[in-house]
């Protein structure tokens, strides 16, 4: 005699269903912030089930003045807008300068961009950092460089301001007011950042 297929209550099976699909909701849910090999570096993953999901990359409707293309960083709100056409942004979260005297302000362009850039601390870093005095000549690029794996350096006038959109060692920091001026993504999002706009790139900050 033919054995009757199992019957299960659906509660069961839509509670097999979730516990199947979970490994795919969640790389779903990860929107790009897992681990990657880039450079011969480990980019470590963001644990997105205890980040705040609002800084999180996304898109947006944008409805300022900036021309498509522009960056706009807004310091109070700790986030970075790249403008796009049709009155939509990419939203990233950000990490501000610990005062409003440490914030850059105006407006910049992208001079130069680098990968895995090399670091070096301001006199007035290590004046108010000690502990970066060590490497006052400087750090090379890789996994424990204050600038992650990619650095956008603001140019004004011809000249470098000395202010970076850059990655962190720090993740939990973003969204918060802790840096010695600079803006600091997730080093998913600086990566991101960084194949999206060209050396030129307009930069507001308010």
């Amino acid at each position: 005699m033919r054995k009757s297929p199992e019957i299960f209550p659906s509660h069961v099976l839509n509670r097999r269903a979730v516990i199947a699909g979970l490994p795919l909701m969640l790389a779903g849910c990860m929107g790009g912030y897992g681990s990657t090999l880039d450079g011969g570096h480990n980019v470590p993953a963001i644990d997105i089930t205890t980040m705040d999901r609002e800084l999180m990359r996304t898109e947006v409707a944008w409805k300022g003045s900036e021309k498509p293309g522009s960056i706009v960083v807004n310091v109070p709100e700790r986030r970075l807008y790249l403008v796009e056409a049709g009155g939509r942004a990419v939203r990233y979260g950000v990490g501000v300068g610990h005062s409003q005297g440490a914030n850059f302000r105006g407006t910049a362009i992208v001079g130069r961009k680098e990968k895995w850039p090399h670091w070096t601390p301001t006199e007035n870093m290590m004046t108010a950092i000690p502990r970066y005095r060590p490497f006052a000549s400087g750090m090379g690029g890789g996994p424990d460089n204050p600038l992650g794996p990619r650095a956008l350096y603001l140019y004004r006038d011809g000249r470098d301001t000395f202010f970076r959109l850059h990655g962190t060692t720090e993740p939990e920091t973003i969204g918060q007011a802790v840096s010695s001026g600079c803006i600091r993504l997730f080093n998913q999002d600086i990566i991101d950042l960084y194949n999206r706009v060209p050396v030129g790139t307009h930069v507001a900050v308010v």
